[in-house]
């Protein structure tokens, strides 16, 4: 039950993974599509990267199947998020070509050269007016016939729309057993810090940076996944 401005600390990385199950509609599908999809465009000795890793689940089939073959950068700005991260990966965090840090995104990303980079509901929580910046660094580090696989929280293309998702995700929630008060508390402690936009405007932000090849591979109410490649 949070009760100021929303923050990954502690209390929210030790109940972040059963948190997202029971907040996220179609969560299993959403996390097999990144996989399946990421998974094409893996090469070897390539760079794969998670801008705003948490606790490492997102990358975590990536790290299992590709450890030996790539390198790996896992970024987060919650120091939480990332003791949780190289507890989950152990003696890999150690690894020369498995780096897990401490970095903020809105910097624009480091030099590298990477065949994926995931940014999985990462976006949504970095001033808007910093995305630009960071997508346009997303793209200008990928190699060409690479991708980044994105999934964010979005608004309705219409305030009527927004407020029919949002009512039939927030009826998802007490489904998985919230409270009305949990997900008020939670509304409240999220606004200005999670600050979504439009499916479209993600898209428009996408093709802006230089990506001609973005298409949408999964959506359900406000919740939506793209695919762009470079």
């Amino acid at each position: 039950m949070p009760t100021g401005k929303w923050e990954f600390n502690q209390e929210v990385t030790d109940c972040f993974d059963e948190m997202l199950e029971r907040s996220i509609p179609q969560y299993d599908a959403m996390r097999e599509l990144v996989r399946k999809i990421g998974w094409r465009f893996v090469k070897t000795g390539k760079a794969i990267v998670d801008i705003g890793c948490s606790d490492g689940l997102a990358i975590e089939p990536f790290v299992r199947k590709y450890a030996l073959n790539n390198t790996f950068y896992l970024f987060d700005v919650s120091e939480p998020m990332l003791n949780a991260c190289g507890k989950r990966f152990g003696y890999r965090s150690e690894h020369e070509n498995f780096f897990i840090q401490n970095y903020d995104i809105t910097k624009g990303l480091p030099d590298m050269q990477a065949c994926l980079i995931l940014s999985i509901l990462t976006l949504q929580f970095t001033p808007i007016e910093y995305r630009q910046k960071i997508v346009q660094s997303i793209y200008d580090r990928l190699e060409k016939d690479s991708a980044l696989i994105m999934v964010e929280k979005v608004l309705g293309n219409t305030n009527e729309i927004d407020e029919l998702l949002v009512d039939e995700y927030y009826k998802m929630k007490s489904e998985n057993a919230y409270t009305a008060e949990q997900i008020a508390a939670k509304r409240k402690s999220l606004e200005g810090v999670l600050v979504p936009i439009t499916a479209n405007w993600n898209e428009e932000l996408l093709r802006s940076v230089g990506f001609k090849k973005v298409d949408c591979f999964w959506r359900y109410l406000n919740f939506a996944g793209w695919v762009a490649i470079k």
